[in-house]
């Protein structure tokens, strides 16, 4: 199969664990390009959070956000796919953490929106470099729709609530953790499988044609989308077992074995 297009998580996937793309995967990545691949970052960060990525790898890339929510292009950034929570969802699911007495954040019109601003808002903040801003009126957040909402709090707490949350939310919103300390919801239409699918739509790439790499439970929609789904090394049991393809770990340049086996051919030094 001559694969032609690679979606990659970023953290836990792209990024080592210091949080850096290693010179052996830019290098896997520019060659990748280079042969025709075309390379896209899908993370549930924000458009904000990757552009400093698209500038270090050098490249112009279609770039999921959101965990799906939102699909642009790269340097242009035209939007090719959007699929915004509606205001009533958005509005339980940030009541119920309010309730539940978590860590807040709401991502609307590519702004941060909190309800608390704590340690945990700016550190949550850092990878997009987007000042936090504080929730007054929760209706004039979410009137014109919601990207994304997260909740933040200790990694045993959200494993409780990501047990519970679903019999307090209706069948349009779906939720997942990305890492163990974040949970995340989006609108039932947003995933990165579908967004995988708007871009085969975009570019004439049928899904048996897609690679897509990832480590987290926010990755299984496209690693089960796509015709070859990779988990990488370092992810939970669950995921692997339900990928085609195990990869080295994030400090393995796991991406980069993924390319020089998939992509560009076994004998091709990297």
């Amino acid at each position: 199969m001559s694969y032609k297009l690679m979606a990659v998580d970023i953290d836990g996937t792209l990024l080592d664990s210091r949080g850096r793309i290693t010179e052996g995967v830019k290098k896997a990545v520019r060659l990748g390009v280079e042969k025709g691949l075309i390379f896209t970052i899908s993370s549930g960060r924000p458009v904000q959070g990757i552009r400093p990525l698209i500038r270090e790898l050098g490249i112009d890339l279609p770039v999921i956000t959101y965990n799906g929510a939102m699909v642009i292009t790269g340097k242009s950034e035209e939007i090719l796919y959007e699929r915004r929570m509606p205001p009533e969802n958005a509005k339980r699911v940030i009541e119920l953490g309010n309730e539940y007495g978590t860590s807040v954040m709401v991502w609307a019109g590519n702004r941060l929106f909190v309800n608390k601003v704590n340690d945990r808002a700016y550190k949550y903040a850092e990878n997009s470099g987007v000042k936090p801003e504080l929730i007054g009126s929760v209706d004039e957040v979410v009137k014109n729709g919601v990207s994304k909402v997260l909740w933040y709090d200790d990694a045993d707490v959200i494993e409780k609530y990501k047990n519970d949350v679903g019999r307090h939310l209706n069948k349009n919103i779906t939720y997942h953790t990305s890492q163990p300390i974040y949970l995340e919801f989006v609108d039932k239409n947003a995933s990165k499988a579908i967004a995988m699918e708007k871009l085969g739509e975009r570019f004439g790439i049928r899904r048996e044609e897609m690679i897509a790499v990832g480590d987290g439970y926010n990755d299984l929609s496209m690693i089960e989308y796509a015709g070859l789904g990779v988990a990488m090394g370092n992810a939970p049991d669950e995921i692997k077992a339900r990928a085609d393809y195990v990869t080295l770990t994030n400090d393995e340049d796991g991406v980069a074995h993924v390319i020089r086996r998939f992509v560009l051919g076994d004998g091709q030094v990297v």
